[in-house]
């Protein structure tokens, strides 16, 4: 598959695949003529009379400054220089990386006015792994994400930084080292490239691509930590969640019953005395649905963005630049601090299973272990978790729900969605580390139901744990376990299909 930048659809499996590498791109002769064609409007519109923003006009407050089409390259140069004003660490190389992928495929649209030596320069980026440093703080989210992608674009100027391995190299030494010469923006190109929601939609693709894998196994995870605890799969029959059709609901449901098939374990206690399960157990697929919906939300939202031209002003003919909002960061902002929410109560019910294992209750000795008194067996993980829902619920605070003005009140209201991708990250970041040691909880809990054999892809997974981290028969040290655990999160290593 060769990807059409400009023209072809992409997704979430399409622009990591671009971006590992996976899949080849191409600017075709559609793009190129896009790419042409808004140029030649750009152009005209410099060299008018006429003021139009951000082609012939200063920027923001000083929208009513015309300038010459002598000083349009001065312009557009101290247009990245003055706004790359990032603090903080730097993002990870592989967002930084998606932003560029991002950029190319809406500047190849043809609305936006930039040269195709540009488009072209930002390719040999991506193709040669020239990926700039861009620090993580900075962005309000509107005029888009004007300071992190300024920082992405000063190598353009032979200005920042790029990643080499793990260093950070000043651009103009390495474009010397690949023969390339810093380049000098023309008319409204500086702004083409810092307006755009680029660092907000990097964060939303890192966050889903997690998110995706991390819904999956927390579903295991229930069911692994339900096959411990001996509770019921009746709360999971189609026929109940056909009465209340939520589609992340009935997707969770359907995956819980399966994950109980051919189960051993199951079938020997259809006879349990207990009439309900508690909550943590039997809402599963109310709860982890509701999260599902959320990402179902924010995957259809990012999904819109990656095809979308979101710089300012949009360049429809050469007599037309409509000045709008289309760099407005709101649209995701929202709908990633919903995302927040709904990976926090991933993390919440998933620590709640975590106590009810430790409590002794249903034929499990309490804190998971025989020897109790002079052992603590599995009591203090479970501190651990409670502290990562804290946090996380601290996370949850929607800054999509704050605006400070800026830019001498021209630009009074702002999305602050960059900060609502990087919390959502962190917050996924936390959730690894809670269904973590919930298998662990959970696999501890399965020993107790021996003989007993689970489901094969419970038994498949159970196995990868016992390959890290043995049986927990006296104390020892746990955190060389919780690690290891972690590791197989992090690394995707558990069937959850």
């Amino acid at each position: 598959m060769t990807f059409r930048y400009g023209v072809d659809h992409l997704n979430l499996d399409i622009v990591n695949g671009i971006a590992d590498g996976s899949i080849k791109t191409e600017l075709c002769q559609l793009a190129l003529d896009k790419i042409n064609a808004s140029r030649q409007n750009v152009e005209i519109m410099a060299n008018s009379d006429e003021a139009v923003y951000g082609i012939n006009t200063g920027f923001g407050p000083l929208c009513d400054t015309q300038i010459s089409p002598q000083e349009t390259h001065l312009l557009q140069k101290n247009l990245l220089i003055t706004h790359a004003v990032g603090v903080g660490e730097p993002i990870n190389k592989a967002i930084s990386k998606l932003m560029l992928i991002t950029k190319v495929h809406a500047l190849s649209q043809g609305f936006s006015g930039i040269r195709l030596e540009v488009v072209e320069r930002m390719l040999a980026f991506i193709n040669l792994d020239l990926i700039p440093v861009v620090p993580e703080q900075g962005s309000v989210g509107a005029s888009g994400d004007l300071a992190p992608l300024s920082h992405l674009f000063l190598p353009l100027l032979g200005e920042g930084e790029f990643w080499q391995d793990e260093n950070r190299v000043p651009a103009a030494q390495v474009l010397e080292e690949h023969g390339l010469k810093p380049m000098e923006l023309h008319a409204k190109e500086g702004l083409a490239l810092i307006n755009g929601t680029q660092f907000i939609l990097a964060h939303a693709i890192t966050a889903l691509t997690k998110m995706r894998y991390l819904l999956n196994l927390a579903d295991v995870a229930g069911a692994m930590s339900i096959e411990g605890m001996q509770g019921s799969k009746q709360p999971f029959r189609e026929e109940l969640h056909a009465t209340r059709p939520f589609t992340g609901n009935v997707e969770v449901a359907k995956r819980m019953w399966s994950f109980f098939e051919n189960s051993q374990n199951m079938s020997a206690h259809t006879d349990c005395d207990r009439v309900q399960d508690p909550y943590s157990l039997r809402c599963i697929p109310q709860v982890h649905g509701a999260s599902r919906n959320a990402y179902t939300h924010l995957l259809e939202l990012s999904e819109i963005e990656m095809n979308s031209v979101t710089d300012n002003p949009i360049v429809i003919s050469s007599e037309e630049a409509i000045s709008g909002g289309s760099f407005h960061g709101q649209p995701l902002a929202m709908v990633l601090d919903y995302a927040s929410i709904a990976a926090a109560e991933l993390g919440n019910i998933s620590d709640r299973r975590c106590y009810l294992m430790l409590e002794g209750l249903h034929g499990l000795p309490r804190l998971l272990t025989t020897s109790g008194g002079l052992n603590s067996g599995m009591m203090i993980p479970q501190y651990a978790t409670a502290a990562l829902v804290t946090e996380n619920k601290s996370l949850c605070f929607p800054p999509s729900a704050d605006s400070v003005p800026t830019s001498m009140g021209q630009e009074d209201h702002v999305s602050m969605g960059s900060i609502s991708g990087r919390k959502l990250n962190q917050i996924l970041g936390n959730l690894e580390k809670i269904l973590a040691i919930e298998l662990m909880y959970a696999a501890q809990a399965i020993e107790f139901r021996r003989p007993n054999t689970c489901s094969d892809i419970i038994e498949d997974n159970f196995s990868l744990i016992r390959s890290k981290v043995a049986k927990l028969e006296e104390d020892r040290l746990l955190k060389p376990d919780i690690d290891a655990m972690v590791d197989l999160v992090k690394s995707q290593a558990f069937k959850v299909n």
